[in-house]
């Protein structure tokens, strides 16, 4: 699978929502949240299918939630191990962090 095949897509259902990469009915890599209150979610997971691993996946979904929250005006923790990580390390992404 190359990787201007993965499409990103978002889905937000009762409170929790996901940034994810689908196959053929499979989830190959999905980064979840929990929403707060309306302007604020906090990023709980990142996880990418090992088949996919190594090719950036998990920043592109962390790049996908980042100008989600900056189009609508969203607010993003992240008790998620990676995307905390990036947050810290990547200024460039921190104007939606709230740390």
């Amino acid at each position: 699978m190359a990787s201007d095949d993965l499409e990103i897509r978002h889905i937000e259902e009762a409170g929790r929502g996901a940034f994810f990469i689908e196959k053929d009915g499979a989830r190959l890599a999905e980064q979840v949240y929990r929403r707060v209150d309306p302007g604020h979610v906090v990023i709980v997971h990142t996880e990418v299918n090992p088949q996919l691993q190594g090719r950036g996946v998990a920043r592109r979904l962390l790049d996908a939630s980042v100008a989600w929250a900056r189009a609508g005006g969203t607010r993003i923790a992240a008790t998620c191990p990676y995307a905390k990580a990036q947050f810290e390390k990547d200024a460039s992404i921190r104007d939606v962090y709230q740390g």
